[in-house]
């Protein structure tokens, strides 16, 4: 038995947690009312409040470009260090040979 995933747009995100204020902050009640988990309207909440759901007042495109750029130079620096360590690798392995 497989459990569907379901997708939900941003204009939606943003319209439920819009509704949370309607029904005076009371998630559990907006979530049974648009028929999805609480969880998962938390979540959205939680991510409008940190200014990173798409459509809401508090989205910050900036903050989401930082992010993604924080992300990516993460990344880098990952790959950077993997072939440091190779190269350190190579150079003892040739060091002790040619003794």
């Amino acid at each position: 038995m497989t459990k569907k995933i379901r997708t939900y747009s941003a204009a939606f995100k943003a319209e439920a947690v819009k509704k949370i204020a309607d029904n005076n902050g009371n998630v559990s009640a907006t979530a049974k009312q648009l028929g999805i988990a609480m969880q998962t309207l938390s979540n959205w909440q939680n991510k409008a409040n940190e200014g990173k759901l798409i459509g809401t007042k508090q989205y910050d495109p900036e903050l989401m470009a930082i992010i993604e750029e924080n992300k990516r130079l993460k990344h880098d620096l990952k790959v950077a260090q993997e072939e440091r360590d190779i190269l350190k690798k190579a150079t003892a392995y040739f060091a002790n040979e040619e003794r």
